[in-house]
């Protein structure tokens, strides 16, 4: 038998969800700083760091990494922040998770799949991967 979850937890965990997607950076932080888990994911095991480079905020996706996050954590479906920055066309977030040293060639897709399949060269350039037809 599971026990529940406590109410005000998941009311809390919902909030620091929320600041991620919100790029709420310094709200975000403050709870990170204040002891909430770097690498913290939701029920669909996306990170905050995930969420925030999915929603296009690079300067919450560079804290939470200069605190310990995972660049390259992979959700329940195999998705990396890095190719969700990709699939939303983000490349200042993009910038961000590789310098950092996020793998471009992790997850399913990978980013480098993803830029492949949407023709983002100059993201292809920056990974160092060639188009799949070599040009």
């Amino acid at each position: 038998m599971t026990e529940a979850p406590d109410p005000e937890v998941v009311e809390l965990a919902t909030k620091i969800f929320d600041l991620a997607r919100g790029g709420q950076t310094e709200e975000l932080v403050a709870y990170v700083d204040a002891g909430v888990p770097a690498n913290l994911t939701n029920d669909r095991g996306d990170s905050l760091v995930m969420l925030a480079a999915y929603h296009g905020h690079a300067d919450a996706v560079r804290a939470l990494l200069a605190r310990g996050a995972e660049a390259d954590r992979i959700n329940d479906r195999g998705q990396t922040p890095l190719a969700g920055a990709v699939f939303k066309g983000e490349t200042n977030v993009v910038k961000a998770l590789v310098e950092a040293g996020a793998d471009p060639s992790q997850g399913t897709p990978s980013a480098v799949d993803t830029a492949r399949m949407f023709d983002r060269t100059e993201l292809l350039d920056l990974f160092g991967a060639r188009p799949a037809d070599g040009t």
